[in-house]
């Protein structure tokens, strides 16, 4: 079942601390999202009581971070490949658990929680894809179009979030966890196959990848903008 995620509402005459949030629906139906729903359970209830949200969500935005770094010296050493994977794995553990233990130990902070869960997927984003540019595995413009269209995708769904108490976690049966198992798999293949050829041209795998991505996101983009408009227009019709 979709939990819920915070919707702001705003009232001119109230204080920040007045401020209520509405429930909005999560709509997670990745291909690994039931099985990874029952892992982060398990995890959360086991959890030692030290650990917290914070801890988690800090430890989320660095390990996404290293493993940008971890491509940029991957120009150097293909070995750093490896400890990036390492890296994408600490990347999930603490970016989806952190929601997860909230919820578990009913801690929750709907706005704190969202607002600087997502700031911090927006800025460790660019340090990955940062790192990208520097890997040489990929030409930089198509690590920057795959930031911009993560970002653009980022900014349609929490404007959803916002009119249409609806939070798009996936999209296609894809979401964050199945992109960082393609990343590390596409680590592993670096290491022996860094270009592929396509119709008697020879590519850099990534750049396949990345433009891919780049197409996939830019689809996932004008489809949910299209719908999401039109129910907006069909809810807020002027007579």
């Amino acid at each position: 079942m979709p939990t819920a995620a915070p919707l702001p509402v705003i009232s001119p005459t109230k204080s920040p601390r007045q401020l209520t949030f509405l429930s909005a629906t999560r709509i997670h139906e990745s291909f690994l999202a039931s099985q990874e729903k029952r892992l982060l359970t398990v995890l959360a209830k086991r959890a030692p009581a030290w650990l917290n949200s914070d801890h988690l969500t800090i430890l989320g935005f660095v390990s996404q971070s290293l493993a940008g770094v971890c491509y940029a010296l991957a120009r150097f050493n293909p070995d750093a490949l490896l400890v990036g994977i390492l890296f994408l794995a600490l990347n999930w553990l603490g970016d989806s658990l952190d929601g997860t233990l909230a919820r578990v130990r009913n801690r929750q902070r709907p706005r704190y929680g969202f607002y600087v869960d997502h700031v911090a997927d927006s800025i460790a984003a660019l340090f990955l894809m940062g790192g990208m540019t520097l890997s040489g595995y990929v030409h930089p413009g198509i690590a920057i179009g795959m930031l911009i269209a993560f970002l653009l995708l980022s900014i349609e769904a929490y404007l959803a979030t916002y009119t249409l108490s609806c939070f798009q976690l996936s999209y296609f049966n894809f979401g964050p966890t199945e992109i960082r198992v393609l990343l590390a798999i596409g680590n592993l293949v670096l290491l022996g196959h860094p270009t592929v050829k396509i119709l008697g041209r020879t590519l850099l795998l990534f750049d396949l990848g990345g433009s891919i991505g780049i197409c996939g996101m830019g689809l996932m983009l004008i489809v949910s903008s299209i719908r999401h408009t039109a129910q907006l227009y069909r809810e807020e019709r002027l007579s």
